[in-house]
């Protein structure tokens, strides 16, 4: 869209589906290590939220400036920043209603644009397109693509699309203009650690021109 600023697209972490002894510290390295704006505690295997985990990184992502979201709307998302739904739309209106204003809520689940829009009226702070586990090429997804840039072109509510398991994805959303996008293998699966990948994901993202 002529004229409009573009900010710079920033990083959020998803957690893994099966975190590792080790994940904690392998959390508070990732988030100092760059620009991450936020991060996802995705479900559980048996798809309850993971609020032991939620707990143990709230301190980290604090200390660092990072909004620490959860998956689901249980109570460990009016303990922490806010809660990610993928429910529906009623459980994103109930959502709302329960943490606005004091708490984000991100809408995910979105199929279409219609989907988009309906999310977008009902309040949602954030759009995340694509799924938490949708990370398995090392592209975007090319329907989670299209539709976030076509979100953050005509739209202020902030859109979030899951990236590809390669950092190299991150210049994607930024050349597409997209406000966030989400890691998750790219990150906790980088040969060099999470720290690096972070690392490198900012550099890519400061030296990618978005599209005018």
């Amino acid at each position: 869209m002529p004229g409009r600023p573009f900010p710079p697209t920033r990083l959020c972490l998803v957690t893994p589906e099966a975190p590792s002894p080790g994940f904690v510290a392998a959390f508070e390295a990732a988030v100092g290590a760059g620009d991450v704006a936020s991060a996802i505690v995705a479900p559980r295997a048996d798809g309850a939220a993971d609020e032991e985990l939620a707990r143990m990184l709230a301190p980290l992502a604090l200390r660092k400036g990072c909004a620490l979201i959860v998956a689901g709307d249980g109570d460990a998302a009016a303990r922490l920043d806010g809660a990610h739904v993928e429910a529906g739309l009623a459980a994103l209106r109930a959502a709302v209603a329960r943490h606005h204003p004091d708490r984000i809520v991100g809408a995910g689940g979105i199929q279409s644009r219609h989907d988009a829009m309906e999310a977008g009226e009902a309040g949602a702070d954030y759009l995340f397109f694509g799924r938490l586990d949708g990370d398995g090429l090392p592209e975007i997804f090319p329907r989670a693509l299209e539709l976030a840039a076509w979100w953050a072109e005509l739209f202020e509510i902030p859109a979030m699309v899951m990236g590809g398991n390669s950092i190299e994805s991150v210049g994607e959303a930024r050349a597409a203009r997209i406000e966030f996008i989400a890691l998750r293998r790219a990150v906790w699966d980088h040969p060099d650690g999470p720290a690096a990948a972070v690392a490198t994901a900012s550099r890519l993202l400061a030296a990618t021109p978005g599209t005018s």
